[in-house]
């Protein structure tokens, strides 16, 4: 197959991508697509930016074409499952595009948005349902979907999906869906404990591999530079003063690093925006979308963006920290050199990263080239970087806080909290709806001091409730502000499964 004309596609599909200026299918779509459009379960695996999204949705969009039927309230056809909330808007955008001369509707509901906008959306039925998890779930047990009507299942990553973070709540959605249905598992990784628990899912599956395993895209130029973690930040700083480099997406291992690497880049004069887990999602919109029309051309992100990013003219990705799941390597390089274009991959590397170094080695089965530093770069010694470090933690701030720490205890608004996500009743504590002194019914908080640095200890005897740890309030820096377990405030069903990577050692 040469061209989308050879598939036998329907007429306003074929309209929809010779508007968009594609005549040629990559690889993985040429031999996914025949297969997808009989209705066989599929498992395909392809590099990074070689046209995914369009070897499932374009066989979807045809059959759906074909099949004059309606769908059933709050239901869907077809569910496809993103792993990330910027992917699944992409996904969804993917399917507009192509099916723009078809009469079907698509949405998309993830967490961190209000729930009941995207419950109108869903009363009268959709055909297309692009959803995370965590999302999908709280709909169901509010009984605005059912999903007894899918004909068609959709795993995009299917790796991640079927990892730790999502497989349980991935288990009870399977379970909802007809045993009569065709499933598409899509990825450009698959470990072989991952492939394993695949096969579960599908039946009697083609298997559509067009290059090897967790094979880098060719287009990358990888490099690693061996830097103490002290000389990282101006080491950036440096490499992104030149002006050849027109937009960069940096990767760091945790949220608070990332955090940490933009008010670094802010100081030495560089903007950089930051999209993580803590973010709320009008503030990861806005900088995707700063991100994509040029306005910023730094990206911090943690490794939800590995698989949910698709920009054109990324130039440049630097790993500021080495994930420590080598597949993730493959994920994050891939946001550059797309669609035929080439790029550069630059990873920094520290003494204990070096173990994460090999494994990524192993797993792409290639050595990364070691580059030097930059000619006119001196790096700060350690002991200067700790130093710099320290004046940093201990800059003082409000009340002896430290940069960025809220007040003690309090809100926007001057409102008590003792408890990142309390659950107290409207002007009580946030911390167990615990009355607050000097309120009507309150109790002196006698015997609880606080220090400076806004943390909370209890030193009641051991007659009383145990003694524990202290407790940092929300905003202080370094520290988790959600206790394991807890719903985002965001209220996103999504966060679960988005919070679990992150925390875990594997995000």
């Amino acid at each position: 197959m040469t061209q989308f004309t050879d598939f036998g596609l329907a007429q306003p599909v074929l309209r929809a991508l010779a508007e968009a200026g594609y005549q040629n299918p990559t690889p993985i779509q040429a031999q996914a697509i025949p297969p997808a459009m009989e209705g066989r379960d599929l498992c395909g695996i392809a590099q990074t930016g070689t046209g995914k999204t369009a070897a499932f949705a374009l066989p979807i969009l045809h059959r759906l074409s074909l099949e004059n039927r309606r769908a059933p309230r709050r239901g869907c056809r077809v569910l496809v499952l993103s792993p990330t909330r910027e992917l699944a808007n992409q996904i969804a955008e993917s399917f507009s595009d192509y099916g723009r001369h078809l009469p079907l509707t698509n949405t998309v509901v993830f967490g961190g948005v209000t729930i009941g906008r995207q419950e109108r959306a869903l009363a009268p039925g959709v055909d297309i349902l692009v959803a995370t998890p965590g999302r999908l779930i709280d709909l169901v047990d509010r009984r605005s979907l059912t999903l007894e009507g899918v004909e068609i299942l959709v795993l995009d990553e299917a790796d991640q999906m079927l990892d730790l973070g999502f497989i349980h709540a991935l288990k009870r959605i399977v379970k909802m869906l007809p045993q009569q249905r065709q499933s598409l598992f899509f990825s450009a990784t698959m470990p072989k404990n991952i492939a394993g628990l695949a096969d579960q899912y599908l039946r009697n599956p083609v298997q559509v591999a067009v290059t090897p395993v967790a094979t880098t895209a060719e287009r990358v130029e990888q490099q690693v530079i061996f830097a103490h973690t002290g000389a990282k930040q101006a080491l950036l700083g440096h490499i992104l003063r030149d002006p050849k480099i027109e937009r960069v997406l940096v990767f760091t291992r945790t949220k608070h690093g990332a955090d940490r690497v933009v008010r670094g880049l802010e100081k030495s004069g560089t903007a950089a925006s930051a999209i993580h887990g803590n973010k709320s999602q009008p503030q990861r919109e806005r900088a995707l979308a700063a991100f994509k029309d040029g306005s910023c051309r730094v990206l911090v992100a943690t490794d939800i963006a590995a698989r949910g990013i698709d920009v054109e003219a990324v130039s440049h990705v630097v790993n500021f920290d080495l994930p420590n799941v080598p597949e993730s390597y493959v994920h994050r390089i891939g946001r550059t050199a797309r669609a035929g274009a080439n790029g550069l991959a630059i990873s920094f590397c520290n003494d204990e990263e070096k173990a994460y170094l090999r494994d990524i080695e192993r797993l792409t089965r290639q050595k990364v080239p070691v580059a030097p530093f930059p000619a006119d770069f001196t790096p700060p010694s350690r002991q200067e970087a700790a130093e710099i470090a320290d004046s940093e933690e201990r800059r003082p701030g409000p009340r002896g806080q430290r940069p960025g720490q809220r007040p003690q205890g309090q809100r926007p608004g001057g409102q008590r909290q003792g408890r990142p996500f309390g659950g107290g009743r409207p002007g009580e504590a946030g911390r167990g709806g615990r009355p607050q002194e000097g309120r009507p019914g309150g109790r002196p908080q006698e015997g609880r001091p606080q220090d400076g640095r806004g943390e909370r200890r209890d030193t009641r005897p051991a007659s009383g409730r145990p003694e524990q740890n202290a407790r940092p309030d929300r905003g202080s820096e370094g520290r988790p502000t959600q206790r394991p377990g807890n719903r985002p405030r965001s209220g996103g069903g999504e966060g679960r499964a988005i919070g679990w990577l992150e925390r875990s050692p594997r995000s």
